[in-house]
């Protein structure tokens, strides 16, 4: 037996009466675990036998295998995010963004970054600009990093005046053609969002038209480079639309 912290980020049925759970660990990485018996109604399994159970996994291991959960004890239920739509929808994607990245790339920082969103999320920080660090940071994991540093074209780091998507991230004064312009403050907080650590976060104050610009432009990045069209992002889309 051993003990893993993890969050479960997805899970499926598995006969009448368990589940698979679906788990991204400190430990292993993303691990698929057996709840047995866990949608019987007495089951001391079946209240944490859900998505967003963050705790420590008493299983029983097998590397590359099915392991089975034994017994778990929560370390954050994330009231907040339950009790808000708006914040459920954007946790639902980052943990199905994170099962998406995991697959591909099994570094620790997935976890670490998911949890310290999640608990910023349910702590009252606004989810759309904690989405946005998190895809943003996941993209170099990805392997499709935007350059954010420098022009993409030329090289140059002086006279940045956009951000393109199609261009593959920054765009100077020199190389910008029919490009939309974005805003100064848009190009210095998207490195800023790449730089920060998510944990220590303590104030976001990000004016809408920055949070606009930054999420069309992450939302145009992923779509054209990254190959994850993920069921949750176009609902959170939609809640946007209704939104504005």
């Amino acid at each position: 037996m051993e003990e893993v912290e993890g969050i479960v980020v997805d899970e499926k049925s598995y006969s009448e009466t368990s589940k698979i759970l679906y788990i991204i660990t400190k430990e292993h990485g993303y691990i698929s675990v057996l709840s047995k018996g866990c949608k019987n109604i007495k089951s001391p399994l079946r209240s944490v036998s859900t998505r967003l159970t963050f705790g420590k996994f008493i299983i029983y291991y097998k590397e590359g295998k099915l392991s089975t959960l034994k017994e778990v004890s929560v370390i954050n239920t994330f009231k907040n995010i339950k009790k808000d739509i708006n914040k459920i929808s954007y946790s639902a994607y980052l943990l199905e963004l994170s099962s998406g990245v995991v697959k591909q790339n099994n570094d620790i920082t997935i976890f670490e970054n998911l949890i310290n969103a999640l608990i910023k999320i349910d702590e009252g920080f606004d989810p759309l600009v904690i989405m946005n660090i998190l895809e943003l940071k996941y993209l170099e994991l990805l392997g499709v990093m935007p350059v954010i540093d420098e022009c993409a074209l030329c090289g140059k780091n002086t006279g940045i005046v956009t951000l393109s998507s199609y261009r593959g991230g920054y765009v100077c004064v020199n190389c910008h053609t029919n490009e939309n312009v974005v805003s100064d403050k848009t190009i210095k907080l998207i490195r800023m969002f790449y730089y920060v650590d998510i944990s220590k976060i303590s104030k976001l104050d990000v004016s809408e038209k920055c949070k606009n610009e930054i999420n069309k432009f992450l939302d145009d990045y992923y779509s054209r480079y990254t190959g994850l069209y993920l069921k949750s992002k176009k609902f959170i889309q939609n809640l946007q639309k209704i939104n504005n």
